[in-house]
């Protein structure tokens, strides 16, 4: 079982270690990857190996999708029997704070070359499976080091409401599509809630006193975080749970929070040996 994985960040990088712990080989492109993407030769050989190939690569700033545009034609006559593609919710837009799931209009918000690449991926052809992720989190990046760095804020909008997901789930999920049919899934925690609630627990667990609300004028937040504030929407979980047998080892943002803060190293869910040979994601 051989994976090519475009992108080689943070995300890909756990559910590498994951594989490779069940006896994979794994291959990458990117910073930490094995390949240079911009090596053509070097891409096609791998593309040729390939039991399975994701691509984590986010939209280019232009639109397009880098990947796509590169090695479209490559990954259709490619032999691997399963694709997948790291996309995210923020394709759904801003609902009001109400559920999304996966039959849910696309489009209507900030992402839309996310959204671009989200339909060329699913357009490729039958192999591929498109996994939409909300805010990740996880060893490195989480409540736990905002507050500890103070970098933590604490918003004063009643009712905005997010998904996220702990890093190793999405790993988890991927694998699980690996066995799964074709399709869109929605890899997302069980309990949408406020950002202030997870920094509240974050300083809980850390016990010290959470930062004091603020207005958004008063956060004086970056331009990708007032974005990040104008959209308000639940995600649901439910296809990824009936049709692929998914459930995170973190349901809500405490159990993910309480397991990074009682360790500093990165959390590996728990993988058969080897997926199922049928059609992933």
């Amino acid at each position: 079982m051989r994976l090519l994985i475009f992108g080689m960040g943070y995300t890909s990088k756990v559910l590498a270690a994951q594989l490779r712990a069940a006896g994979w080989d794994v291959e990458g492109t990117g910073r930490d990857g094995t390949v240079r993407f911009e090596d053509r030769d070097a891409v096609l050989a791998a593309l040729a190996g390939a039991s399975h190939v994701l691509s984590s690569v986010p939209p280019a700033r232009e639109g397009g999708d880098p990947v796509l545009d590169a090695y479209g034609e490559a990954l259709q006559a490619a032999p691997a029997k399963w694709i997948g593609y790291l996309s995210s919710t923020g394709v759904y837009g801003d609902t009001g704070g109400a559920w999304v799931d996966e039959t849910a209009e696309v489009g209507g918000g900030r992402r839309s070359a996310r959204t671009a690449a989200d339909l060329a991926w699913q357009a490729l052809d039958s192999r591929v499976r498109v996994f939409r992720l909300p805010g990740i989190y996880g060893p490195g990046r989480s409540a736990l080091d905002r507050v500890r760095d103070g970098a933590a804020k604490r918003i004063a909008m009643e009712g905005q409401v997010f998904s996220r997901v702990h890093v190793s789930d999405i790993a988890a999920g991927v694998i699980a599509g690996m066995a799964g049919p074709a399709g869109v899934y929605n890899l997302a925690d069980d309990e949408p809630l406020s950002q202030n609630a997870v920094i509240e627990e974050a300083a809980r667990l850390m016990g010290i006193a959470p930062p004091p609300l603020q207005t958004l004028e008063e956060a004086a937040l970056s331009p990708m975080a007032l974005a990040f504030y104008a959209e308000n929407r639940r995600v649901a979980n439910g296809k990824a749970k009936r049709v692929l047998g998914w459930r995170p080892a973190y349901p809500t943002y405490r159990e993910g929070l309480r397991a990074l803060n009682a360790t500093t190293s990165p959390i590996i869910a728990k993988v058969a040996p080897e997926p199922a040979s049928s059609d992933q994601r």
